[in-house]
């Protein structure tokens, strides 16, 4: 038995786990999406054949699956839309954060600087090449 084939479980399950934090991401600011379809579709890849199939051709999330596998890319409206999200978290962090009495600074600091990170990492992805 191959190793791929001794943990098909766990890559299924890491597999749906994702596609549904994935889905809860769509609806809950500062959880993002894009990056757990990501991890769905290269787990469905190991662990199930039929999720990774319905994956690639999923409307909204194949194009952006495809342009992952093949270019390492990131489509510009991504890119911008996880960036104001990240900016919304972030301004919602430093408003909210300072009014609990038992906030330190670098509880507000550490998921910004996270959020930054991502955030430059995203920007250095290219883009796919079909992108006007």
């Amino acid at each position: 038995m191959t190793e791929r084939a001794r943990f098909r479980w766990a890559w299924w399950l890491l597999a749906y786990t994702s596609l549904g934090l994935g889905l809860v991401g769509v609806f809950v600011p500062g959880l993002p999406t894009t990056v757990f379809i990501l991890i769905a579709a290269w787990a469905a890849a190991r662990g199930s054949e039929r999720l990774h199939r319905w994956l690639l051709v999923h409307p909204r999330f194949g194009p952006m699956i495809r342009d992952w596998q093949a270019h390492g890319a990131v489509s510009r409206r991504a890119k911008w839309m996880a960036t104001a999200a990240m900016a919304a978290c972030a301004a919602i962090l430093l408003l909210v954060m300072p009014l609990f009495p038992a906030h330190r600074w670098w509880m507000t600091a550490l998921p910004v600087a996270c959020m930054a990170i991502v955030a430059a990492w995203l920007w250095l992805r290219p883009e796919p090449p079909d992108a006007g």
